[in-house]
């Protein structure tokens, strides 16, 4: 295995458990404990985890913590648009497609403005408020009943039977995190069913996560990693991300971010 595998590793338990121990990961992993307290200082390094007395913890939030809207649309601002800006050359005029909640898919929505005909459903009240345009008459926008969450997404047995009976081209979907095993994951449990029928609705999945998500670990995995047709990410991504992706998902699509820019993540 490679260092960056191993770290990959060492990275994904410590946001899943919160923390690790050197005298596991020597076991788990099947190397010496130097090479685990490297890996470390290099996690550390990196900001990723916080070394401690015979291993690391992990510095993210709790897996049900949900920022608010407002709080995570200035994040990664020049990965989102890159992001959306690829994502949107996948829809096709005329065609029905679902966006999920979330800033991603907000700002995929804001760049839709060219495509003419389009019928798009959608849980979340900023997506539906940056679609509805009295421009553009050939648009229709369904917006799903529910109840409100932190980040403006429409949840719940409303939503959800609202979407059971709906039969998309395209879905497109934010996670608040993915990784392997866990897949892509979400901190509220009501919004991962409710994606859950959104994407069932779809005859094809897009995920759009730029490359922080990655190791993220919500509460509760939405999809696996294998279900998405198409994964659109940026070019921060990590080498050993893109490898498992590609292994597990349909296509790994990666959006280049100009240097200029390029904001700190």
């Amino acid at each position: 295995m490679l260092a960056r595998q191993r770290q990959a590793v060492i990275l994904e338990q410590a946001r899943r458990t919160g923390a690790v121990r050197v005298s596991e990961l020597v076991l788990k992993l099947g190397v010496s404990d130097m090479t685990i307290r490297r890996d470390l200082d290099v996690l550390a390094g990196r900001g990723l985890v916080e070394k401690v007395y015979g291993g690391a913890t992990a510095i993210v939030g709790k897996s049900t913590d949900e920022p608010g809207f407002e709080a995570k649309s200035g994040r990664q601002r020049a990965q989102k648009e890159a992001i959306a800006r690829l994502a949107a050359g996948l829809v096709r005029p005329g065609t029905a497609i679902g966006i999920s909640a979330g800033t991603t898919t907000w700002t995929l929505a804001r760049a839709l403005d060219q495509v003419p005909g389009l019928t798009i459903v959608t849980n979340s009240i900023q997506v539906a408020d940056v679609l509805r345009d009295p421009a553009q008459p050939d648009r229709t926008v369904v917006l799903t009943g529910g109840v409100r969450t932190p980040s403006d997404a429409l949840v719940g047995a409303v939503a959800v039977h609202s979407l059971r009976r709906l039969h998309l081209d395209l879905v497109f979907l934010g996670v608040h995190g993915m990784a392997e095993g866990a897949g892509f994951t979400t901190p509220n449990l009501e919004e991962a069913e409710t994606n859950r029928a959104l994407v069932e609705a779809g005859r094809s999945l897009v995920v759009l996560a730029d490359h922080t998500k990655w190791g993220i670990v919500g509460i509760s995995t939405i999809v696996d990693l294998d279900e998405a047709d198409v994964v659109v990410s940026d070019d921060g991504l990590p080498e050993v991300a893109r490898e498992t992706l590609r292994e597990q998902v349909g296509e790994l699509m990666v959006a280049c971010v100009p240097e200029d820019e390029t904001e700190e993540s």
